[in-house]
């Protein structure tokens, strides 16, 4: 008798066990779900639609976009921004002169990367699958925009993620880019950009934009496979200073490989336009850039993101063939 009442308490137990574990898990449900509501009501979001599968997050289509819908299998170059609900700061973001590109299917991957503070320093990376992000990106066309406030088991989790806090809401930005290709968005980005400056250039053929303002006085012209020595200011199509050179020796040889992968643009057009004092204005759009992947150093820094279009300006102080 002992043993089957024995038999009788633990099952209780586990029934209850199990009973609190579905009210932890629905409190959370319900926390959330409050805090999303009180975050549209304060901001007076009232055309805010609850996603149709009743997951916990909602959308607001803000420009639908031209043309057809987009497809899984359509490529789309976008960019997100996330910031936290509770407190407006934005952990994750693209700038405006660089964007993602993938398939629309993948874009519900999300990567975040923070600094953990080992000597040295280290860049980690965590790759997060938000399904939420896909499935708006599929009610939009391309130049489209929405917006998403997502619950944090629908984004980072229960977990601290870098400097995002634990159970932190989003609030997420989508916007589509016009553009099918990247070098479509790079020509568009560069002849605005100019015509925004009112700057004269020369396409060379290779696509990249430049203007000499001194083509040098020495009397051995530059090679492709030279290697000079130049002063620059590399910068951003926002004006951001990237990088800045003086007395830097670079080998223009195509075989050679550089850390900096936008050499790629200068060994297109340096040669044969430039000599010793010579003065160069180039732009170069990304896949003579960075192409689609970052440039980082050895600590896994990102120095170039990619996808950016760049604006040197460059001098070259001696040449040697």
């Amino acid at each position: 008798m002992l043993k089957q009442l024995s038999g009788y308490i633990l099952a209780l137990a586990s029934l209850v066990m199990n009973v609190s574990c579905r009210k932890d898990y629905e409190s959370v449900k319900d926390a959330e779900a409050r805090r999303i509501t009180e975050y549209i009501v304060r901001n007076n979001l009232s055309l805010m639609v609850e996603d149709g599968d009743h997951t916990g997050y909602y959308y607001q289509v803000l420009n639908p976009g031209l043309g057809e819908a987009l497809k899984n299998t359509d490529s789309v170059l976008y960019n997100i921004q996330m910031k936290g609900i509770d407190n407006g700061i934005i952990y994750y973001d693209l700038p405006a002169f660089t964007n993602r590109g993938t398939y629309v299917g993948y874009t519900d991957v999300v990567s975040h990367e923070y600094v953990i503070n080992t000597i040295p320093k280290k860049v980690i990376s965590e790759a997060r699958s938000i399904p939420a992000i896909r499935n708006t990106i599929l009610k939009l066309k391309r130049g489209g925009a929405a917006r998403i406030l997502l619950p944090s088991s629908l984004a980072f989790g229960r977990n601290e993620v870098g400097e995002i806090p634990a159970k932190q809401d989003m609030d997420v930005m989508i916007t589509i880019h016009p553009d099918t290709t990247q070098q479509q968005r790079d020509d568009r980005l560069i002849q605005d950009f100019m015509i925004s400056k009112g700057l004269v250039m020369t396409k060379d053929p290779s696509g990249v934009w430049y203007s000499i303002s001194n083509p040098g006085n020495d009397t051995s012209p530059i090679a492709e496979t030279s290697t000079i020595q130049t002063s620059y200011t590399g910068r951003f199509l926002n004006g951001a200073v990237f990088q800045i050179g003086t007395g830097t020796s670079f080998d223009l040889s195509p075989n050679t490989r550089n850390l900096h992968s936008w050499i790629n643009g200068w060994r297109k057009v340096i040669p044969g336009k430039l000599r010793k004092g010579g003065k160069m204005r180039m732009i170069i759009p990304s896949r003579l850039g960075t192409g689609k992947s970052e440039l980082r150093n050895e600590f896994n820094y990102i120095l170039l993101p990619g996808n950016a279009v760049l604006d040197f300006d460059i001098e070259i102080q001696s040449v040697q063939l």
